[in-house]
């Protein structure tokens, strides 16, 4: 009885033959280990059920009837991709951002060292010339005087 239970639910749960032809269809690997990028932002498929994109609207090709709307689980399945999207966009512009933090402030620890190497470069400068001043100064003086 049970062997049967768990065959419909597996049996349910495997895709059709259409779906499986369908190139909407999302198709996903297990892989080991890390995941990659898509991996990542793939929404988890809710009920076991493969989700197909462009679940809108769609014209029957027997009776010329239209779906209106979409189902309360499309609807939740589509609220989930959008959640999961913008978080992932949202941690993405957090890296983006620490990556620039991080550049800012070697720069401002290069651009530091090098206002400190000129502000003493500009006071041996005023020094120098107040020392050649001087010298002019006293040579002038002594000049003056003979």
């Amino acid at each position: 009885m049970q062997d049967q239970a768990t065959s419909s639910i597996a049996a349910s749960s495997l895709p059709s033959s259409s779906e499986r032809s369908s190139s909407s269809a999302l198709h996903v690997e297990v892989k080991e280990g890390m995941e990659s990028d898509d991996e990542i932002r793939r929404v988890p498929e809710m009920g076991g059920c493969p989700i197909v994109s462009g679940s809108g609207p769609v014209q029957a090709s027997g009776g010329g009837q239209r779906k209106r709307g979409r189902s309360p689980a499309d609807k939740e399945n589509k609220r989930l991709k959008r959640l999961l999207r913008n978080r992932v966009s949202a941690q993405q512009a957090r890296e983006r951002k620490k990556a620039y933090l991080i550049d800012l402030e070697g720069r401002v620890k290069e651009l530091e060292t090098k206002n400190a190497e000129l502000e003493e470069r500009v006071s041996t400068l005023q020094n120098e010339n107040q020392m050649l001043r001087q010298i002019l100064k006293n040579t002038t003086a002594a000049e003056g005087r003979k």
